[in-house]
């Protein structure tokens, strides 16, 4: 496969921009609420003219959507390193789910995306968790898939989606300690697959 180009000086600074931009977006966008985010103040934020953010973004829901898909993008990213951080499915999925409880509770664009919490301040953000959820099954079907090729695909596909509404619930509804319902889902994980936790 043949190098890719190397990106011109006006496309480099353009992508700094814009995660300078994005990255301040979130921290407004926390401290103020989706009313209180305003382009202007992102643009006076990063040094850059208001225009110049619409000509990358569009509008202020252009701006909520790319940092919807940056942070499901990076939440995501996590979650597939520490199923591959770890060989033994049980491990795997326990390291799966502590990452996403962690990163949950500490990114609030994510909890509005999953649990709805915050839906009344992100009203664009918050069209459903269902492309979240399909994309975290997927990538922990695959994870499956890789590290028992034998298994039945569809079966692995069942039980990386038990797992993401099991923790998806957790994150609404916290009964128990984050070892807690770690331990209740892989091992949930382990057992739908016909093996045994330890």
């Amino acid at each position: 496969m043949p190098a890719s180009a190397p990106r011109s000086f006006a496309e480099r600074t353009r992508g700094l921009v814009r995660d300078e931009a994005l990255d301040l977006a979130a921290d407004l966008l926390v401290a103020r609420g989706w009313r209180g985010l305003r382009l202007q103040d992102v643009a006076d934020g990063v040094g850059v003219s208001r225009q110049t953010l619409y000509n990358e973004f569009a509008s202020k829901q252009g701006l909520a959507a790319a940092l919807v898909l940056r942070r499901t993008d990076e939440f995501l990213t996590g979650l597939e390193a520490a199923l591959d951080g770890e060989d033994d499915v049980y491990r795997a999925w326990t390291s799966a789910v502590r990452t996403t409880v962690d990163t949950v509770a500490r990114d609030p664009i994510l909890r509005a995306l999953l649990t709805g919490q915050g839906a009344e301040e992100l009203p664009l953000l918050t069209s459903g968790a269902e492309p979240l959820v399909a994309a975290a099954r997927d990538r922990g079907a695959s994870f499956l898939l890789r590290r028992r090729p034998g298994l039945d695909p569809a079966a692995a596909a069942s039980a990386a989606e038990v797992a993401a509404r099991l923790t998806i619930s957790h994150l609404v509804l916290p009964l128990h300690p984050p070892d807690v319902v770690a331990d209740q889902v892989a091992t949930t994980v382990v057992r739908f697959l016909g093996g045994s936790a330890p």
